[in-house]
């Protein structure tokens, strides 16, 4: 650890306001050198907006901020990364057309004015092995994976020169074995005197990797302590200023087949083959919880259940009705709601106001609209309701959907597809970016459309929420089932091995 007594970062009395409602209220924050500090709240209590001020894309409205003693006050995010603070933040600044190499010399002081392919190659290997992070630096970014865009991120920002690190939700798109090899690359990184301030709603996650936690709550600091000694219960009680968990009461699923694929095969955006042969079927009033490590097929499953992607051998049928390759329009009008994986690039439009994202899959209804007129009114009160029983903290409801925080994002798109799932629920990492308390609404909501007899697929690469929520559960690992087995008789331990694809598959039940 640094051996300095001054603090890598010290925050004094910061407010923010966005139209004269307060996101922080005189916050204080301190960070040391050769921490990892982690950052809890609530969505919406600030840690965001605390982040992006040191990060130099806020400008704090009251406060003082303090870098290594010298006071600052950055106008923009380059003036940050040259003090030594970058952030990589939820959603990815990547240039997807461009290979790894080329993002993460973009920008790079040390890139020379004329280089070569091979060079930029072999300048970003090396510079990978001295972090201890890789991804093939030949790829294109929108070839990679979710976690492997993650990991070039944190590259990009280690390689301006940040000896403080902001992690936003870093693990919310990474696998539990990813999410082990980012805390390995953290610990290296304050061995070596850097600090890291960890943003997490995973509080487990937070207990294992942080030395500090400072909490926050409607914007104003509730405590800092070190970890050392605390509970998830207790942090989760700070966050959110009561206690509350969440049960989930399992039963024998006797409805009748409501979802059912029969040899279901098709390929990804590469035109690689992602599912092989997929025989699924899932009855009314059940969850079947889909685990599996990302990357081997869930999204592929469910892009063909909902008809966003075709199915090249097979065939995939709503209460006896073939949909396959069917519409998108054809297969919601079934009653088939989808909380994608994507929830910026599929189940919403970021530039368009949130009551457009609330009527997105409704407008065409008689309340709304007649013939190609939309009723105005009818529009505003449909997504005001919908932002009240979602409890999605917006300025207001002709508010651009993306100024929102990614939590009131997913809790908009949740409700709203759970509205229209009258028989099918599609949902793919509901809770993934929320908080404690907004995880248990969304979970909630799922457990209710289950015992409203809709057929439920739950895809989830955290094993601990399938095996809460789920009454079957189906392992995938490449593409295929490698069992399904009742919750009562699902061992982690079994289902672990099958996720990794050290078992052979299995005859589903």
């Amino acid at each position: 650890m640094n051996e300095s007594t001054t603090p890598a970062v010290r925050a004094t009395g910061i407010s923010k306001f966005f139209g004269g409602i307060p996101a922080l209220d005189a916050v204080d924050f301190e960070l040391a050198w050769g921490e990892v500090h982690a950052l809890l709240g609530e969505n919406g209590a600030g840690k965001t907006t605390l982040s992006n001020i040191l990060a130099g894309i806020y400008r704090a409205d009251a406060g003082q901020l303090l870098v290594e003693g010298t006071e600052r006050d950055f106008r923009n995010p380059a003036q940050a990364i040259e003090a030594g603070i970058g952030m990589v933040h939820q959603h990815f600044k990547l240039v997807e057309p461009m290979t790894v190499a080329e993002n993460i010399h973009l920008g790079w002081p040390e890139t020379p004015r004329i280089i070569s392919h091979r060079t930029l190659v072999e300048r970003t290997r090396a510079f990978m092995d001295r972090i201890g992070l890789h991804v093939d630096p030949t790829a294109k970014i929108w070839q990679l994976s979710v976690g492997e865009q993650q990991r070039v991120e944190i590259l990009r920002v280690l390689a301006r020169g940040a000896r403080v690190l902001i992690l936003d939700e870093p693990t919310a798109v990474l696998t539990a074995h990813e999410a082990r090899e980012l805390f390995a690359v953290m610990r290296q990184l304050v061995a070596q005197g850097l600090s890291v301030i960890f943003i997490s709603h995973k509080l487990n996650e937070v207990l294992e990797v942080s030395d500090r936690v400072t909490v926050l709550r409607g914007g104003r600091h509730v405590i800092t302590r070190p970890t050392a000694g605390a509970t998830a219960r207790e942090l989760a009680q700070l966050m959110t200023g009561e206690e509350r968990e969440l049960t989930v009461e399992h039963r024998d699923v006797l409805g009748e087949v409501v979802l059912e694929l029969r040899g279901v095969s098709a390929r990804n955006h590469r035109g690689l083959p992602a599912l092989h042969h997929i025989d699924l079927a899932v009855r009314s009033g059940e969850i079947m919880g889909i685990a599996g490590v990302s990357g081997n097929g869930q999204s592929e499953l469910a892009e063909v259940i909902s008809a966003l992607r075709a199915v090249d051998e097979g065939r995939i049928f709503i209460d006896d009705r073939d949909v396959t390759n069917a519409a998108v329009r054809a297969v919601a009008d079934l009653g088939v709601g989808h909380i994608p994986e994507d929830r910026i690039g599929v189940g919403m439009v970021a530039s368009a106001p949130v009551k457009d994202n609330a009527v997105l899959r409704h407008y065409r209804s008689a309340e709304l609209s007649q013939g190609i007129t939309l009723h105005r009114g009818g529009v505003v009160a449909f997504a005001q309701h919908l932002v009240d029983a979602a409890r999605v903290q917006t300025r207001s409801v002709h508010a651009t959907a993306g100024q929102m925080s990614g939590g009131n994002q997913q809790r908009l798109v949740a409700r709203r597809e759970a509205m229209i799932a009258e028989r099918v629920l599609i949902a793919a990492h509901p809770t993934r970016g929320l908080d404690v308390m907004a995880s248990q609404e969304v979970q909630a909501a799922i457990v209710d459309r289950r015992d409203a007899g809709c057929a439920v697929v739950l895809i989830s690469d955290d094993l601990d929420e399938v095996l809460l929520l789920a009454d079957r559960v189906a392992v995938m690992y490449e593409g295929r089932i490698m069992g399904v087995f009742d919750r009562a008789a699902a061992d982690r331990e079994h289902l672990g091995l099958l996720m990794g694809g050290h078992e052979q598959p299995v005859e589903p039940a």
